[in-house]
C-alpha cells in the first residue's frame, strides 16, 4: 500500500503513527503504544529557571517559518527514526496545512524547534531539538500556550521521556487515549489563529493557569 499524506492523517485519527528503524531504512512500521505519552495542557510545569529564561526574551520564537529546518534539526542526530520517506511526507502535510513547527532563533540562527501534526483539537508532537541549553523547553512552553489559546484539548507526545515528565508529561492507557482522541476529533481548532508572536508574559500566564 502506498503511503500518502491522507493515509498518515487517517492513521493518526485512529491512534497509530509511522516510524522507521533508522535514517537509512526505507521501510516504515506502524506504532500503537500500550501506554501513551501526553502533555496535559493544563499541567505544563514551568520551573523558576525556565520562567527566567522566557522572561529574558533572548530568543525569537516563530510559528511555521522553517518547517524543513526544524525537521532537519530533529533528524540531525546519530540515531533517528526520521528517514527520507517520513521527511517528505511530513513536508507535504505541512504544505497541506496539517504540519506545524515552532522555531527558536538566536538572531538568524535556528537553535531549537519542535514539529507535529494538528487534527481536530489534537496536536501530535513528533520530535524536537536543541542547539542551546533549554531550547526545547522554551519552544514547548510557547507551543503549549498557543495550543491553549487556540482551543486545542489534546497534546499527544507518543511516548513519555524523562525530559517530558519533568515538564508535566504523563502516561495514559491506550484505551483512555483513544477516548480522548475521539473527543478531540469532534471539533476543530486552528493553531495559526493567533498570527502575532506570543509575548513572554502571555506564555507564562497561559502555562500557569
Amino acid at each position: 500500500m502506498e503511503l500518502t499524506p491522507e493515509l498518515i492523517l487517517q492513521a493518526y485519527a485512529n491512534g497509530v503513527f509511522p516510524m522507521a528503524e533508522s535514517r537509512d531504512d526505507d521501510s516504515l512500521f506502524w506504532v500503537d503504544p500500550r501506554d501513551r505519552g501526553i502533555l496535559p495542557l493544563d499541567g505544563f510545569h514551568i520551573s523558576r529557571s525556565l520562567a527566567r529564561l522566557i522572561r529574558q526574551d533572548r530568543y525569537r520564537v516563530t510559528l511555521n517559518r522553517d518547517f524543513i529546518g526544524v525537521m532537519e534539526g530533529c533528524a540531525d542526530r546519530e540515531e533517528t527514526w526520521i528517514n527520507a520517506t517520513i521527511f517528505d511526507l511530513y513536508c507535504e502535510l505541512h504544505d497541506m496545512g496539517f504540519g506545524h513547527s515552532v522555531e527558536l532563533w538566536d538572531e538568524d540562527r535556528l537553535v531549537g524547534g519542535t514539529y507535529g501534526l494538528a487534527l481536530g483539537t489534537a496536536f501530535f508532537g513528533e520530535s524536537m531539538f536543541s542547539r542551546v541549553p533549554s531550547a526545547s523547553k522554551i519552544v514547548l512552553a510557547y507551543l503549549v500556550a498557543r495550543l491553549r489559546l487556540t482551543g486545542f484539548t489534546l497534546f499527544d507526545t507518543q511516548f513519555l521521556t524523562e525530559h517530558l515528565a519533568s515538564l508535566g508529561g504523563i502516561e495514559i492507557s491506550r484505551a483512555e487515549y483513544r477516548v480522548r482522541l475521539r473527543k478531540a476529533l469532534e471539533t476543530r481548532a486552528d493553531l495559526t489563529a493567533l498570527p502575532a508572536p506570543l509575548t513572554p508574559e502571555l506564555v507564562l500566564s497561559e502555562c500557569r493557569r
